[in-house]
């Protein structure tokens, strides 16, 4: 029903289900991790009027499981991104999984679902710091500032016919600008942060 991404690593879609309406998975080397993605797989949806929980534990310096509030997913919000980076030395929230026995190993995070009622998810709030991530509008701007930006410098495109010499001005081929442009394209398209190493 779940699936859990981490950038370079592969695809998670068998969490261990700890009880009826509850899912874990395990996040290895957490501490190197920004961010994760939690996503419904589309073969089961949600029964009417229920919802899914997205929690992050890890274990504190004691080796006790700290449990925090991420967001949640549901069959109309069926993926979300959540930024975990900086949870590693916040406080833990109530939780639906404190009666629950799971193992914590020092560098084994967790990621839990919890399969709730819509109004109890309304009224639950996630951690801060780990606000959705917008990569999604952000994707959509990349894509619309790239298009102005060709659409602007190729306005300016002349032949070499018509060029005029000017010992002031430097010139750029359009397609070097077309090529730096598909390029950013395909970066962008693989990893929509690519930009930040």
């Amino acid at each position: 029903m779940f699936g859990c991404l981490v950038a370079g690593r592969l695809v998670q879609a068998a969490p261990q289900q700890v009880a009826e309406d509850k899912f874990v998975f395990d996040i290895p080397d957490y501490e190197n991790i920004n961010h994760v993605v939690v996503f419904m797989l589309g073969t089961i949806p949600f029964p009417d009027g229920m919802g899914g929980s997205v929690y992050f534990c890890y274990p504190d310096q004691s080796g006790m499981a700290v449990w925090q509030l991420l967001g949640f997913v549901t069959n109309e919000k069926p993926s979300a991104i959540f930024k975990i980076s900086g949870l590693k030395s916040g406080k833990g929230s109530q939780h639906p999984f404190g009666a629950m026995n799971l193992p914590q190993t020092p560098t084994v995070a967790q990621i839990g679902i919890s399969v709730e009622l819509l109004e109890n998810l309304a009224q639950q709030t996630p951690v801060a710091s780990a606000a959705v991530s917008s990569v999604d509008s952000f994707t959509e701007f990349t894509q619309k500032m790239l298009d102005n930006f060709y659409n602007f410098a190729s306005s300016f495109a002349v032949t070499q016919a018509q060029m005029t010499p000017n010992p002031s001005e430097a010139f750029i081929p359009a397609n070097v600008v077309l090529k730096w442009y598909e390029n950013f394209q395909r970066r962008l398209t693989q990893n929509p942060l690519f930009w930040k190493t």
